[in-house]
């Protein structure tokens, strides 16, 4: 198969993407819904990818491990702060549940992807270590994130504990279970599109995205479990308005 070089998009054609947010935000606006957490979510994530992307030039040439542990350090205990986003006033007393959960779930994941399917040597490989980890820990604290806001409101609606445990679970994985059904039929994930733009063999790419999915699935169910779990002996934290 022919190499396809993928080009740079120009600033001006970059900017026409913001036109559905754009569209998004009248709508939050007209509807009385406030854009200011969008809008401030939008502004962050230009500033946090553009900042990113000078940092992974740097990174991607770096050949120490202790420089990789210290980044996954980082998208750990951020990943584990973020998720907690949903939990209102209850951030600082869940934060050791959710980093345990993340750690636990996610790591386990990570280190099955990269040293038993991919065998990376280094371990540190950092092309393939970031792109990773950042797949991993940001779909676990999703999970985290759903099943938080989901047990906490079960819990006040008076569930019992294994009511409110199920039903969260069940809620944290309803996007990659959606994945799960879509992919190849409804869409072509980023990670293969990618792949298949840049030349490489749609098979070859297939065996990429049939890793990728096992492993959010994986990353996001544990994750999600070891957190409820964990949840348990914090009932009181959670029940307390």
């Amino acid at each position: 198969m022919p190499q396809i070089t993928i080009q740079a998009i120009p600033l001006q054609s970059l900017a026409l993407a913001f036109i559905p947010a754009a569209a998004v935000l009248a709508l939050f606006y007209r509807w009385s819904l406030g854009i200011r957490e969008s809008l401030y979510g939008l502004s962050r994530m230009l500033l946090q990818l553009l900042i990113i992307g000078y940092f992974l030039v740097f990174l991607f040439g770096a050949e120490s491990g202790w420089i990789i542990l210290a980044v996954l350090s980082v998208m750990v205990l951020a990943s584990s702060w973020i998720a907690l986003r949903t939990t209102k006033g209850k951030r600082l007393k869940l934060y050791g549940i959710a980093l345990v959960s993340i750690v636990l779930g996610g790591g386990v994941t990570f280190v099955i992807i990269t040293q038993g399917v991919l065998r990376l040597d280094p371990w540190y490989t950092p092309r393939y270590v970031v792109p990773l980890a950042g797949m991993i820990f940001g779909g676990a604290m999703n999970a985290v994130s759903l099943a938080a806001e989901r047990f906490e409101t079960e819990i006040k609606h008076g569930a019992e504990y294994e009511e409110a445990r199920n039903t969260a679970l069940k809620t944290a994985l309803i996007p990659i279970t959606n994945s799960l059904f879509a992919v190849g039929l409804v869409s072509l994930p980023g990670m293969m599109t990618g792949q298949i733009l840049s030349g490489t063999s749609p098979l070859t790419a297939v065996r990429y995205q049939i890793m990728v999915m096992c492993m959010l699935f994986g990353s996001s169910g544990l994750t999600a479990g070891c957190y409820l779990y964990l949840l348990k002996s914090r009932m009181g934290d959670i029940s307390r308005t």
